[in-house]
């Protein structure tokens, strides 16, 4: 995945903070969770089994991310902060926020994939991915988007879509948007 994206004249690289339990944790891709993992690998051409089993699990931060980068028409790759699962001690299915160690560890791997990558610029998703993205790259090559978790995803949509304004295929209308709430409940 990472050669095909070097080659691919990456638009972005979205950051976000770390993985989640139910997202990352399971899929081991950033801001990606059972629901896109297939979606994730179709944008580099590649075909892997799912790495769970059961029903697939969704994710509320990734459903927000893929709802727009399936309709972005440039490449971009996702990355975290910190690339792994932090976790409360004995409970893997918690999250907690990296700790300043790890997210010196984290930065000097974002910094090498920046390197090897070679995006235009890169988005942080939220502010805790924004501190650490400002503090090791220059001002005009970092962007930010509000995370779209907590009440934040009408902003984070809004704010990418004016970073993708000419780049963004329209959503399919929905069949029901323009019909009258009775007309709806009658059916």
């Amino acid at each position: 995945m990472l050669h095909r994206a070097a080659d691919a004249e990456l638009d972005a690289i979205w950051v976000g903070r770390d993985l989640g339990y139910r997202g990352g944790r399971r899929t081991g891709l950033a801001l990606t969770d059972d629901v896109h993992f297939a979606d994730h690998l179709e944008r580099w051409g590649l075909d892997v089994q799912r790495p769970t089993y059961g029903k697939p699990v969704a994710e509320r931060t990734a459903a927000a991310i893929w709802d727009i980068l399936l309709r972005v028409n440039v490449p971009v790759f996702l990355w975290n902060v910190f690339p792994l699962h932090p976790f409360i001690k004995g409970d893997p299915f918690s999250n907690r926020a990296h700790n300043a160690r790890e997210r010196r560890a984290g930065a000097e791997i974002l910094i090498q994939m920046v390197e090897y990558l070679q995006p235009k610029r890169v988005i942080a998703i939220g502010n805790d991915a924004y501190n650490v993205l400002s503090g090791v790259f220059a001002e005009d090559f970092v962007y930010k988007a509000r995370h779209p978790s907590y009440g934040g995803q009408a902003e984070f949509l809004a704010t990418m879509q004016s970073l993708y304004a000419t780049q963004i295929a329209e959503r399919e209308p929905d069949l029901f948007d323009h019909m009258p709430e009775a007309d709806i409940n009658s059916r």
